[in-house]
């Protein structure tokens, strides 16, 4: 992978030489010098090269378009790499999700004449957004600069933890203005801000908030921002049109050119002249107020020395990649941690300086429980990061997963529904996806050793989601066993993910000592049985009469279909929690391994997905840009054929990720799909979180260094690592052979060394033995 260099954006210098000049990109060092923030950036990605920190509130990030919802999948995060223009810089974003919204507080600078809208980027000139060249851009951990062709604008942005830091470097010879556009927002819609406000300080603090009517109804946001120059006039505008009804006169009722505006259509521009110096813009957002946000600016966003907040996100990724250390090619590091920058973009900090957040129930909490005061983190993904993207913090940052766990108990309180977050960003719950995956993000972490909450209240947080009948049909899943299809769409996959989350369940009930809902859960966490259909050998969705609906198609995938986001050839391999059942199920080792075999095997025409977006990076019928599929692979280690694992992650890596921005198949996930980069470069995988095993894969690095919280350090080494040597000889831990197809995580934490031994040939011999396989709910056969 290539990343830019340094002065990348020096091949445009001829024409703004003295601007690039006294804002030069100075180089990334450390770990952060290796991320690549454009990966994923174009295609599916749907990830953003701009600034932000380890889970921070803020990611600062250029927009290139905010299209209508309907035509807006591909701008899920504001950015596609092919587009020629940039409309704005915008505060929130995801990163690599599959829907999405955001993209609040958007500002544009803008030399000489100002246009209130952004104009077709087809025709130059016919609004505020700007041209721009990737030649100009730098895109570092941290930082983002770009050149705004139109206006001869620098443009850089740096973060901190709750300030989105901006500097602008304006041609000298024009007037220069700052555009604030409170009417866009990503997956947009007629309609969809239902009010705003805007007001300038006496001060010259500009402070406003707006609600949506986006994927989380009634999201409020806040924001506050400050300059570094006085303005010299300003103009605040409501674009709003026919209004029915606009109140009586009064100082908040006047035309424009005041000091407050309230309506649904808002902007403000603000005028500071010429300028022979940057203007320094800083910006801080709350999800509560705009006195928080403003208190959140004071504290977190002292002083004005731009390359100094910048050395600090720098430091800050430094210190957060430096949890490992990885050797090999360019290639090979910036592949790992871009990756790894990736799963450390989200959960996102939620909470104000003061510890308010807002809940799911839309009112203001204060982050403290019984342990003392927490930091609160939203922007869960439960239906993709309880997979890799968790567990790799469990492993890497205990205390942070405590921080978070703590998060989900408290939105679990607040929840009207008593349950916690599905799919939930800034304290607000969408109900995107299926399962209640959270359940397993809580007993990953508490099996495997992490403490500092209350268990006790956790488990009782996860009874109460696990039981509440009007979700997802679980009253008919609690009764019947299984979700039936003519009462609830995608019934098959959710019996299943519904199982699993049961046994999740079950484990920390069983390590608590609470012999009854260990039980309750344990039983229930079967009912992927009553989905198992022997005559097809598929899972498939059942009626209310216990009939299997028909007709029925492996093949076919469409959303409200039997599965979710998948097909059957996808979804059937889905038990992580009783795999040698699965294997059981199917007819034993040989039938299992030819099925899968199928599965990678077949001949499939991507077309046949092209109603169902998300299903994308096909080798065969598995889907590697979805998480359905993301354990597959590893399935072999669970019937005596782990040369076969070998074999496909090395299919998958070589096929599915890349370098440059085309360098993700489908939707990162908020960190899912990097956090699976990770775990099978270093050689193993959480194929059943919640369990204290790794899957062992094959490793992609030559040697990766992991410096444990608990002062030890595991050491992977991977000799004779190369293409003409894809399979594992053997394996020592700690110089003893292991003869086992999974790690314990104790194995890990205890510290030590990982050896691999690559060869050219599969050894067919290491890991066959029932004896090596990983634990499973079912009895492995002979």
């Amino acid at each position: 992978m290539k990343l830019h260099g340094p002065h990348a954006w020096l091949t445009v210098a001829m024409a703004t030489s003295l601007v690039l000049l006294s804002t030069g990109a100075a180089a990334a060092n450390g770990h952060a010098a290796a991320v690549d923030p454009r990966i994923g950036t174009g295609g599916d990605g749907h990830t953003f090269p701009g600034a932000t920190v380890p889970f921070g509130m803020i990611q600062l990030s250029p927009d290139t378009a905010m299209p209508d919802f309907k035509h807006a999948y591909k701008w899920a995060a504001g950015y596609q790499y092919g587009d020629p223009t940039i409309m704005g810089f915008s505060h929130t974003h995801f990163s690599g999700s599959g829907h999405s919204d955001l993209g609040d507080v958007l500002v544009m600078p803008i030399a000489g004449e100002v246009k209130l809208d952004p104009g077709d980027p087809t025709k130059p000139g016919s609004g505020y957004r700007s041209r721009f060249s990737h030649a100009s851009e730098v895109e570092q951990a941290g930082y983002y600069a770009v050149t705004l062709t139109d206006y001869g604008v620098r443009a850089e942005l740096t973060a901190s933890r709750r300030i989105g830091w901006h500097r602008y470097t304006f041609p000298k010879n024009q007037p220069a203005h700052l555009l604030l556009d409170l009417r866009p927002s990503i997956y947009d819609y007629p309609g969809k801000v239902l009010w705003s406000r805007l007001r300038v300080r006496s001060d010259g603090t500009v402070s406003g908030c707006r609600t949506t009517r986006g994927w989380a109804p009634g999201r409020e946001l806040c924001f506050a921002m400050r300059f570094n120059q006085t303005m010299v006039s300003r103009t605040l505008y409501d674009r709003e049109t026919d209004v029915l009804y606009k109140g009586f006169a009064g100082p908040g009722n006047q035309p424009e050119d005041h000091d407050a505006e309230n309506g649904r259509a808002l902007e403000g521009v603000f005028d500071f002249g010429k300028l022979d110096k940057p203007l320094l813009v800083k910006v801080a957002i709350s999800s509560v107020s705009e006195a928080n946000a403003i208190a959140n600016l004071d504290q977190d966003g002292k002083g004005w020395d731009f390359d100094a907040r910048r050395a600090d996100a720098t430091a800050a990724w430094n210190k957060a990649l430096s949890v490992i250390d990885v050797e090999g090619t360019p290639a090979q590091r910036t592949g790992f941690y871009t990756s790894l920058y990736h799963a450390m973009l989200a959960p996102t900090l939620s909470m104000d300086v003061n510890g308010e957040y807002r809940g799911p129930d839309h009112q203001v909490h204060k982050a403290q429980d019984k342990e003392g005061t927490f930091d609160f983190y939203s922007s869960w993904s439960m239906w993709d990061v309880y997979r890799a993207e968790e567990p790799l913090m469990v492993l890497l940052w205990p205390d942070l997963s405590t921080q978070f766990i703590r998060s989900l108990i408290a939105a679990q309180q607040d929840s009207p529904f008593g349950m916690l977050p599905v799919w939930a960003y800034q304290g607000l719950e969408t109900w995107c996806m299926t399962g209640y995956h959270a359940v397993a993000i809580i007993a990953d972490a508490y099996i495997k050793g992490v403490r500092g909450f209350d268990a006790d209240q956790a488990l009782k947080a996860m009874v109460s989601t696990a039981t509440y009948g009007p979700y997802g049909d679980l009253a008919d899943y609690m009764k019947l066993g299984y979700v039936p299809i003519d009462k609830e769409t995608e019934a098959g996959s959710k019996t299943q993910e519904y199982a699993y989350d049961d046994w999740a369940v079950a484990q920390m009930a069983k390590a608590l000592g609470k012999h009854g809902i260990y039980a309750t859960f344990e039983k229930r966490a079967a009912n992927w049985r009553n989905v198992w259909d022997p005559k097809t050998d598929f899972m498939r969705a059942k009626l209310s009469n216990g009939q299997f609906r028909t007709p029925f198609d492996p093949t076919s995938a469409a959303y409200g279909s039997d599965y979710t986001e998948a097909n059957a050839w996808q979804y059937s391999w889905y038990v992580p929690q009783d795999v040698a059942g699965l294997v059981a199920a199917y007819g034993g080792d040989q039938k299992f391994v030819s099925k899968l075999d199928q599965m990678f095997d077949a001949k499939v025409d991507p077309a046949i997905f092209k109603n169902v977006e998300d299903i994308t990076g096909l080798i065969g019928w598995y889907a590697h840009g979805n998480e359905p599929s993301h354990h597959i692979a590893y399935l072999y280690d669970y019937a005596g054929a782990p040369w076969k694992t070998q074999q496909r992650l090395k299919q998958i890596m070589d096929s599915q990720y890349h370098d440059g921005p085309n360098g993700l198949v489908g939707n990162d996930d908020l960190g899912q799909m990097s956090a699976w980069y990770i775990f099978t470069a270093l050689g193993f995988y959480p194929v059943t979180p919640a369990s204290v095993e790794y899957a062992i894969g094959r490793p992609f690095v030559p040697k990766a260094v992991l410096h444990l919280p608990n002062g030890h350090t595991f050491t992977i080494v991977a000799e004779h690592l190369d293409d003409a040597h894809p399979y594992v000889g053997q394996i020592t831990l700690n110089g003893k052979p292991l003869d086992r197809v999974y790690l314990r995580h104790g194995d890990i934490l205890a510290g030590g060394e990982l050896r691999f031994v690559m060869q050219a040939e599969p050894n067919r011999q290491w890991g066959t033995a029932v004896t090596a396989r990983p634990t499973s709910m079912s009895a492995y056969g002979p």
